[in-house]
């Protein structure tokens, strides 16, 4: 079995619908839950002074290896993770130039995995790893299960000033995210 090309999307991935829950999560203010980020600091989003935008997501696969689930490229908004962290690389300096302080990526995954994808990927943020979900059960973050493990479903974060200023849910095509943030702070400004 060859494993899965992580940088590239099939052109029949499934999208997910907008089952409402994220609603909640406009205007809510952050809870204070430190995360462990790739650069070894801890990082409560609730203390963090203007703009900061964080894009919750699944889990990034490991080149060489499978999939979580054998089913992954069909459960609707779980496929394009590595896109989507790529598409927040390619963006940065276009986000940081209009009003955002600083850019997060954010999952369940483990500290040690975070880390060899942002050095893979080259990517200019850090990743926030909420493996024991305490952020994502304080904030009641939509959630599914795949392989025996409960993962973040993709969605992006506007935080200003610890509160939630703009909730995108859901988020398809992942490798667009960062264009739909750009477009929203352009829009808004």
């Amino acid at each position: 079995m060859t494993a899965p090309d992580f940088t590239r999307l099939p052109d029949d991935l499934p999208a997910p619908s907008d089952d409402g829950a994220a609603d909640h999560l406009s205007g809510l203010k952050l809870p204070d839950v430190a995360l462990r980020a790739t650069d070894g600091s801890l990082v409560s989003l609730v203390r963090l002074p203007g703009r900061t935008v964080v894009f919750a997501y699944p889990r990034t696969g490991v080149p060489g290896q499978p999939n979580l689930a054998a089913d992954w490229d069909r459960i609707p908004g779980a496929r394009g993770c590595t896109p989507q962290a790529c598409a927040f690389r390619d963006a940065h300096a276009d986000l940081l130039g209009r009003s955002v302080a600083r850019v997060f990526g954010l999952s369940t995954q483990d500290g040690p995995h975070q880390r060899e994808a942002a050095e893979r990927l080259h990517l200019p943020y850090a990743v926030l790893s909420d493996r024991s979900r305490a952020l994502a059960m304080a904030l009641r973050l939509p959630t599914f299960e795949a392989g025996g493990e409960i993962l973040l479903k993709r969605l992006t974060l506007v935080i200003d000033d610890g509160v939630v200023a703009k909730v995108f849910y859901p988020v398809f095509p992942p490798d667009r995210s960062a264009e739909a943030v750009i477009a929203w702070l352009d829009a808004a400004a």
